[in-house]
């Protein structure tokens, strides 16, 4: 075990867990195991972190960030161009809207003609009001 271990740069515990999962080639001869290592089994977590061909690599690295910078880059401009459809339409709607509905500019601070001569109805005003109708939730629960 001990050799196996060393063989595949893992702890001896390592090696009796992949025995006793079955995921490691091994025979069981009168109370001992024997751990089968091929060529390709020494050292795989080693050769598997460490970089073979670092040239191969870093070129394919490269090619899948220029395209992925590309695919980007696309869909930034089809989102630009929607964003400015999307404003364009919105604007010739705004357009299409009455001047009638939209909300005044400024307040009135005088009074119209028509104001001038109305006086507003003050519910805490001591005593009846005439002519003022009470809203119908203060006649039917009072206040």
């Amino acid at each position: 075990m001990q050799d196996a271990a060393d063989a595949l740069g893992v702890t001896v515990d390592a090696v009796r867990s992949r025995v006793k999962r079955g995921t490691i080639a091994h025979e069981r001869e009168g109370g001992r195991v024997y751990v089968l290592l091929g060529g390709d089994e020494s050292h795989p977590g080693r050769d598997q972190y460490t970089d073979q061909g670092g040239d191969q690599d870093a070129g394919e690295s490269e090619d899948r960030t220029a395209e992925l910078i590309a695919t980007l880059h696309e869909q930034l401009a089809a989102e630009r161009q929607a964003h400015a459809e999307a404003r364009r339409l919105l604007m010739a709607a705004l357009e299409r809207i009455p001047p009638q509905l939209e909300a005044p500019q400024e307040a009135a601070a005088e009074p119209t003609e028509d104001q001038q001569g109305r006086a507003e109805p003050r519910p805490d005003a001591p005593g009846a009001q005439e002519g003022v109708r009470r809203p119908w939730w203060r006649r039917m629960f009072g206040g």
